[in-house]
């Protein structure tokens, strides 16, 4: 029963989100709309921003469990928009409002897990020191969470998987590239 609740609470707070900016929406919103009371939302959260918190929590945690791998770049910068396009405007709701730095903390923790995942699994067989690996990732990792952050700053047009195809078809193997001239600098 508390899982359900928990879920109801969530979904609730998530549907009013794609209708009204996260300053428009109150608690009585959201139990009124999941049809519990009060005191049951008090019991799992303090207030809406904790409950914002543990959403982006949750949807961080379920990422890095459903991708421990990645293959492509063009893949990280697909599943680091994928809660952003299964709720266009609750994202851009968030993305909008004084919470922004949840969001973006976010979007910041996803890249980084899919960028890692995605430079790990090039450097299989390769010697290159953790520096320089390190570099490679938070430069990878600003490209896509650029890029991403830049998409919801514009307002989230739709043409956006068009765009990361074709960037992908120019940076390819730019990744590679670097972890060729690591190899031949040590």
């Amino acid at each position: 029963m508390a899982t359900f609740t928990k879920k109801a609470i969530r979904d609730s707070f998530v549907k009013l989100l794609s209708e009204n900016p996260l300053s428009q929406i109150t608690v009585k919103d959201i139990v009124d709309d999941c049809g519990v009371n009060r005191n049951t939302f008090y019991y799992y959260y303090h207030d809406i921003p904790e409950l914002l918190e543990s959403i982006v929590d949750d949807e961080i945690e379920k990422i890095i469990s459903e991708y421990p791998t990645i293959d492509t770049i063009e893949d990280c910068l697909t599943v680091a928009m994928k809660f952003a396009l299964e709720n266009r405007k609750a994202a851009l709701h968030m993305f909008r409002s004084v919470s922004r730095d949840v969001y973006e903390r976010y979007q910041w923790h996803v890249c980084r897990h899919l960028v890692t995942a995605y430079i790990d699994s090039l450097l299989t067989g390769h010697t290159v020191s953790p520096e320089d690996r390190q570099i490679i990732i938070d430069y990878t990792v600003c490209l896509c969470f650029g890029f991403v952050v830049g998409w919801l700053e514009k307002g989230m047009p739709d043409d956006i998987l068009a765009k990361v195809h074709r960037l992908c078809e120019l940076k390819q193997g730019e990744v590679e590239r670097m972890i060729e001239r690591c190899e031949t600098s040590e």
